[in-house]
């Protein structure tokens, strides 16, 4: 709907990896086994790197000629990035890198493997799904399940609630200040780094959920892709909880492949800063989102160092019905590097961050800031609050039901729908579609 020729870019793609699956179960030399992997990663990466890094790249080339002396002339390529690249790319490497590994029988069924690649729900933004997961599940015959459903739709509903009442609503007085940094005090550009930290997890969060509803509507399952992941106890928890099936995917098949951590502590940080930083890339081709990675590599350095990095795996005060004095500190410490680091990420170049940055460390820091929407801390302190009683779920109000003898929970779905359509923010497109 968007560009239907860009259809040919998915059905090239998806032709090369069903066809190199099965020659490398085939083949039984070692050699032309590893030759049609190659092709696969090479055909997949090469696309996403013409699309999606040629300008990067070509910018950067003549700038460094620039600091000799050379001034090249340079006019940017006409490239339009096609939808989903990002995402469909890593979905169908997994498919034949785990195909090598022979952890998959590749698959016959070219309208299965074809289902499995443009899955409608998650195509654009997750979550990416492993095709030892995924794929099997096109096999089955399908039929209704109401439970199931019914769940989905309530997934949905919260969904839709995060990205329409929370990231919306955020986005617009995250982009005003952002965008006149300038005009702002210091405590003003605090609250607005605070906005955009709700917003992005408002906004790719909820288009997880549903996308998982939907898919259960249909009777499959996608893969978990957040656990309230502002409720983390540290950096390394954070990961573990946000974008899970990127986090995992960089984990198995770039971390682990690269030695993981079973070499020296040298080969740990190295590792652990290749991942970052090529997860910031992954993002996109701007130099904010590579010091993003970077930032959040430093952030992880000292739990991999003292070895603490495998701390908190289950979720924060998870018998009890408050976290301790220490979890609150530990919360609000993560949360706060998180803020810092999602100014890189929203910044349109590192001039913008940088100078956002400066604006904060200003004697304005002190004060309250120019723009209080309270009807927006009211939606955000409604949200948390949900988030932290149903933080044992996979969902915020999965198991809202429980908690209702009197059939509460429907009225509390009516109240969520009133605040969409109350409270339903300007129109802004998911901030994932770019990546």
């Amino acid at each position: 709907m968007w560009d239907w020729r860009f259809l040919f870019l998915i059905l090239f793609s998806t032709v090369v990896d069903y066809t190199m699956g099965i020659l490398i179960e085939k083949n039984d030399s070692k050699n032309k086994k590893k030759l049609f992997l190659w092709i696969s990663i090479l055909v997949n990466l090469g696309f996403l790197g013409y699309f999606k890094y040629s300008n990067f790249f070509l910018e950067n080339f003549v700038q460094a000629f620039s600091f000799l002396g050379q001034d090249l002339k340079f006019r940017g390529l006409e490239i339009v990035l096609p939808v989903g690249i990002s995402f469909y790319t890593f979905q169908t490497l997994s498919y034949t890198i785990d195909v090598y590994r022979k952890k998959l029988s590749p698959t016959k069924d070219f309208i299965a493997f074809s289902a499995f690649v443009s899955f409608f729900p998650q195509l654009v933004a997750g979550p990416i799904e492993r095709a030892t997961h995924l794929l099997p599940q096109f096999y089955r015959k399908r039929k209704f399940d109401y439970k199931l459903a019914v769940n989905g739709m309530r997934q949905i509903l919260w969904g839709l609630f995060k990205k329409v009442v929370i990231a919306d609503n955020c986005a617009q007085f995250a982009n005003q200040i952002f965008n006149n940094y300038e005009d702002y005090s210091g405590s003003t550009l605090i609250l607005g780094a605070v906005f955009f930290t709700f917003q992005i997890y408002g906004d790719f969060s909820g288009y997880s959920d549903i996308a998982i509803g939907i898919s259960r509507l249909f009777g499959f399952d996608l893969m978990r892709n957040f656990a309230y992941p502002y409720f983390s106890r540290d950096i390394a928890e954070f990961w573990r909880r946000w974008h899970i099936s990127l986090s995992t995917w960089f984990r198995d098949y770039l971390y682990i492949p690269l030695g993981g951590s079973r070499g020296g502590m040298w080969m740990k940080i190295r590792n652990t800063f290749i991942i970052f930083l090529v997860s910031g890339f992954w993002h996109g081709a701007n130099w904010t989102f590579i010091v993003w990675g970077a930032l959040n590599a430093l952030y992880f350095l000292p739990l991999l160092l003292s070895g603490k990095n495998r701390n908190h795996l289950e979720v924060v005060a998870y018998d009890k019905s408050l976290p301790s004095f220490k979890e609150i500190l530990q919360i609000g410490v993560t949360f706060g590097l998180t803020v810092f680091a999602w100014i890189f990420f929203r910044a349109e170049n590192l001039g913008h961050a940088f100078g956002y940055i400066n604006g904060i460390f200003s004697d304005s820091i002190i004060g309250v800031p120019e723009i209080r929407p309270s009807y927006l801390i009211a939606l955000l302190v409604v949200a948390l609050v949900v988030e932290w009683i149903g933080r044992r779920n996979q969902f915020a109000i999965e198991s809202l039901r429980i908690y209702s003898k009197f059939r509460f929970h429907y009225l509390f779905y009516l109240f969520l729908c009133y605040l969409i359509f109350i409270f339903g923010g300007q129109e802004q497109e998911f901030i994932y579609f770019q990546f």
